[in-house]
């Protein structure tokens, strides 16, 4: 059985295709070799990765879904014996999901033997509320045939409101038990820890190829090979993507 990770969030600019390449990296770390493609049909920034071999392909035309390449797309996942990765952009958020929810994709990829998760961020600081509202918004709508994974990024902020953490809010506890692992992503200084991964973001390089570089400082490796190690330990409780 292969396993289908799908990045799902109605707001742009809250680290999706981090999240895409940080799992991608992760599952390369444990000997896979996933297939990654990217949908974005404004901001492919996944596709960048060149050394996570990722696949463009364009399924829309305009605001709607191009039905025929999205057909490409369920041949592509259908002949994969590899665990899937498929990053998709904010803009494309609401047809895709209207898409797949109305063709019945979750529970046809179950009857070919494939399972779908589902993954999508919250983020602090003023995109807190619409990221919530996002994943609300997937996880009452998406069918029991696919589990959910939150990514809890605090780049902006605190993930907090009215002084309760994202598990207080009502947004989790009207739907845990959608929710298969939540994946906190470390706070990181903005002048060492953050600067250094935003510099390897830009550029969209992995982990190996950051921390091969030898025109990189020992210490700049250091904190990147800290955060690295930071995420794969968070992901190594999270079973649901192994």
């Amino acid at each position: 059985m292969a396993k289908f990770h799908m990045v799902l969030q109605g707001k742009g600019g809250v680290g999706k295709s981090v999240l895409a390449a940080i799992l991608a990296q992760y599952k390369v770390s444990k000997g896979q070799k996933p297939l990654c493609i990217d949908t974005d049909p404004v901001n492919a920034t996944f596709h960048g990765y060149k050394s996570l071999d990722v696949k463009r392909l364009q399924i829309m035309d305009g605001d709607e879904i191009n039905s025929r390449n999205f057909d490409s797309l369920v041949e592509l996942l259908a002949s994969t014996e590899e665990d899937a990765i498929i990053d998709n952009g904010a803009s494309s958020f609401v047809p895709l999901s209207h898409y797949l929810i109305s063709n019945q994709v979750p529970a046809l990829l179950q009857d070919m033997g494939h399972e779908l998760a589902v993954h999508t961020v919250i983020t602090g600081g003023q995109a807190l509320l619409d990221t919530l509202n996002g994943f609300a918004q997937v996880v009452t709508q998406f069918p029991a045939e696919a589990s959910f994974v939150v990514w809890l990024n605090p780049f902006w902020g605190l993930i907090e409101h009215d002084g309760k953490s994202f598990e207080q809010l009502k947004a989790y506890r009207d739907n845990k038990e959608r929710v298969s692992a939540i994946v906190q992503m470390p706070a990181l200084k903005e002048q060492t820890y953050g600067r250094d991964l935003s510099d390897m973001l830009q550029k969209r390089m992995t982990f190996d190829e950051a921390l091969a570089m030898g025109s990189l400082t020992i210490m700049t490796r250091q904190r990147l090979k800290i955060v690295r190690d930071k995420l794969y330990s968070e992901l190594d409780q999270a079973s649901v993507l192994l």
